[in-house]
């Protein structure tokens, strides 16, 4: 039996309109097509004196019956039923009298007992722009005569027993903008000509069996009501404009990942992904975003790691997170108990335990998924491999860089004395020509350098088939160096961004949490002056689930290092102010990894062949103490965590880096590469010079800026190069001290200037 449906709001305005009255009476022929409606059906009942006669127009509406007039013709017909008891005479019959009103603009017929086809004669009524006929018994196809109603704005046929393709002259009605189809029995594909209708508003297809690819929607910009819930449609996010206010994928065959810019959906208030096979990370900051209110992304298998400081926005109301492989801690907002919000998380593995938790290994163990890791060498055995699907989208905050992480793994013994041990290093090849040098005139180019490169992608999981269609496999022309454990090779992803991909063996049995709190301590190496993390990639074994090889995703910086701008060709060599301001990001660098992390990251063997510039020569740092989980790099360490005994590190550990930093002034104010032996002798010649007349001075600066600098500027860099190689490290200057100076050194060249 057809029920009544209530329908939303935007569909009511559709039908509460008010009749235009006058004292005319309607064309004879009309008049007697609503007597005959009215015999067809007995209901609703008509005054038994109605005849001929009567003024039709000047009926009070009622919930079951509304006639709508202007000028003598009849516009709007609404006819609402309580009774699923299919009509005793013929549909077509019916319809015919319906098509003889040809000015009919709108009408609705809404649980009147209809069965069988949807006649054709539904076509005649051409100035038709609003048609409904829902929960009736309507059957078979969609007929093919709705495609002649040009002015037709709104078709809605939800709840009848429709059956065949959605057709594609649908995608043909020029102004179509409401169009419900839900509650029927609609199969195949959807025809691409709906990415044709760009005046559609509400596009409502839920409880079909409609499965296939959804057309890329993204040119539909009107768009704001998408329901596709209790179909087949799959396996990947449907293309969308950013405008869309409620969308709705629940029950359906999607197994893709969603995509990043779905936070950029900033008019969407309801969001329903439920009952799907969703992978890889959530996006937390959409418990943030505003104005949402609505979301469930339960019963998928989404994952990542939740933070008790994460945020929500105010009107959220309701929100399901659970049977999802969700870890860490459920966030403050949705642990709070409060009328205005409903938080269902159950089925995680979450610390949380007030709602039912898997134990954290199930989490680890349901995220795997079968892939096979290219081999580098042939002669080992090819085992059965699965990738991890582990994320940890708590890496930015505020869009800034992230502060305040405890993460270092690796305990280094660092002194120039000693033979060093190799470094963990994000090796960046120059593969491009150097672009032309930007000729500034004065120091704003320090702070404007600040500025640039803010903008990082979110930090997220790749999976091996992006790593591999980026690298061609890991082809080896994309190789761009290895070592005994690990490889780096370039690569492209699909939006045509270049990343460099290490690709490191881990052979030590490591618990997954490790594995977990590591990618999260990773994941904050993000600043603008370092070659920072993008995300990452486990590769696991399938007969234990241990990792034997992780990827981590960095930038990738073609752009040349900053030897190449100091001591290269004369034409791309840097100025005074350029040069300040690349000693600056330099320093930001290391105070970053100094300061920004707890604890600090040192020593980090820094080298100016390790300091790349990208093409707005905003310097970032490429090597850098970097933990990983590898063989060689780790040791016993990783097991115990990140509680490792710093309290054994060198007590000036730290200036280790500060003395890296003075050799790359040195090069930056002579001009030319200093190997290790001349650092000494360059010192003295410094310390020298600082003594003598300025005349002294530019005999020992570069050439290029000799009219560049004024001499006080110049004596602040001395200065503050010598402090940096201080034999003794106790004696060397912090890096605020270092930062304060170059900050100084830039105002007194600037102030030379304009005095």
């Amino acid at each position: 039996m057809a029920k009544p449906v209530h329908y939303p709001c935007y569909l009511h305005l559709l039908f509460l309109i008010l009749s235009f009255h006058r004292s005319s009476q309607l064309q004879p022929f009309q008049s007697q097509s609503l007597l005959r409606i009215q015999q067809l059906l007995n209901y609703p009942s008509f005054p038994t004196s109605f005849d001929s006669t009567t003024d039709f127009c000047n009926i009070e509406p009622t919930p079951s019956l509304t006639l709508v007039c202007y000028e003598d013709n009849i516009t709007q017909l609404h006819i609402v039923g309580n009774s699923g008891v299919p009509p005793n005479f013929s549909t077509d019959y019916f319809f015919a009298t319906v098509a003889s009103l040809s000015s009919l603009k709108v009408l609705s017929l809404v649980s009147l007992g209809f069965s069988g086809p949807l006649p054709e004669s539904i076509g005649q009524l051409s100035s038709l722009e609003i048609l409904n006929a829902s929960s009736n018994y309507f059957s078979g196809s969609i007929p093919a005569s709705l495609s002649s109603l040009r002015s037709l704005q709104t078709l809605i046929l939800d709840h009848n027993k429709f059956s065949g393709e959605v057709p594609g002259w649908v995608g043909f009605l020029p102004v179509l903008a409401v169009l419900s189809l839900k509650n029927n029995s609609l199969s195949g594909y959807l025809p691409n000509s709906l990415t044709r209708l760009e005046s559609l508003r509400i596009f409502s297809l839920s409880k079909n069996h409609l499965s296939g690819q959804v057309p890329d929607l993204h040119n539909l910009t009107n768009l704001q009501v998408l329901e596709l819930e209790d179909n087949h449609f799959g396996p990947d996010f449907p293309g969308l404009h950013n405008k869309v206010v409620t969308l709705v994928l629940r029950n359906n065959s999607f197994h893709s990942g969603i995509p990043a810019d779905l936070v950029t959906y900033h008019q969407l208030h309801k969001l329903d992904l439920s009952f799907n096979g969703f992978v890889g990370p959530f996006l937390p900051s959409l418990l943030s975003s505003p104005p949402m209110n609505y979301l469930d992304i339960s019963h998928n298998k989404f994952t990542g790691m939740l933070f008790e400081n994460m945020s929500c926005h105010a009107e959220l109301a309701y929100v399901d997170l659970s049977s999802n492989l969700l870890t860490g801690e459920l966030p403050t907002c949705l642990n709070l108990s409060s009328e205005s919000r409903t938080a269902l998380y159950a089925r995680n593995c979450l610390s949380n335990k007030e709602q039912e938790q898997h134990p954290f290994n199930f989490c680890h163990n349901e995220a795997l998924a079968v892939k096979i890791l290219p081999r580098d060498d042939v002669k080992h055995q090819r085992h059965d491999k699965e990738v991890l699907a582990s994320s940890t989208t708590g890496g930015v905050v505020g869009g800034i860089a992230i502060v305040g992480l405890v993460f270092l793994f690796v305990k280094r013994v660092y002194s120039k004395d000693d033979v060093k041990k190799p470094q963990t290093r994000i090796l960046v090849k120059n593969l491009s020509s150097v672009n032309t040098v930007k000729l500034l005139s004065d120091a704003r180019y320090i702070s404007q350098t600040m500025k640039l490169g803010a903008s990082l992608p979110n930090y997220r999981t790749f999976s091996l088939e992006e790593l591999k269609e980026a690298t061609n496999n890991f082809d080896a022309s994309n190789l761009l160096s290895e070592d005994s454990n690990s490889q780096m090779y370039k690569g492209k992803l699909n939006d045509g961004s270049l990343v460099a991909i290490r690709s490191s063996k881990v052979r030590k049995k490591i618990s997954q949490r490790t594995f977990t709190h590591h990618i999260e301590l990773i994941s904050k190496l993000r600043h603008n002056h370092l070659i920072s993390a993008l995300g990452h990639c486990f590769d696991c074994c399938q007969d234990d689930s241990s990792t034997s090889r992780i990827f981590n995703i960095f930038e990738f910086v073609p752009n040349g290092t900053l030897r190449d701008y100091i001591s290269g060709i004369p034409e791309n060599k840097l100025k005074w102010p350029q040069r300040i301001g690349a000693a600056i990001g330099v320093a930001r660098g290391i105070q970053f990894l100094h300061t920004g992390i707890v604890p600090g990251v040192f020593p980090n063997n820094l080298k100016i062949t390790d300091v790349v510039l990208d093409h707005d020569l905003l310097v970032k740092l490429s090597s850098y103490n970097l933990p990983l989980l590898t063989e060689g790099s780790v040791g016993a360490a990783v097991s115990s965590g990140t509680k490792q005994n710093f309290g054994t590190r060198d007590r000036h550990e730290d200036k280790e880096d500060i003395y890296d930093l003075g050799v790359i002034l040195v090069e930056i104010i002579f001009g030319r590469p200093v190997v290790k032996n001349e650092v000494t002798v360059s010192k003295d010649l410094l310390q020298v010079s600082m003594t003598v007349d300025d005349v002294a001075r530019r005999n020992i600066v570069d050439p290029a800026i000799n009219k560049e600098y004024s001499d006080e500027s110049l004596k602040i860099m001395m200065e503050i190069c010598i402090r940096c190689l201080s034999k003794e490290p106790s004696d060397r200057p912090s890096v605020d001290d270092v930062l304060w100076n170059l900050q100084f050194a830039a105002q007194v060249r600037e102030s030379s200037r304009t005095s």
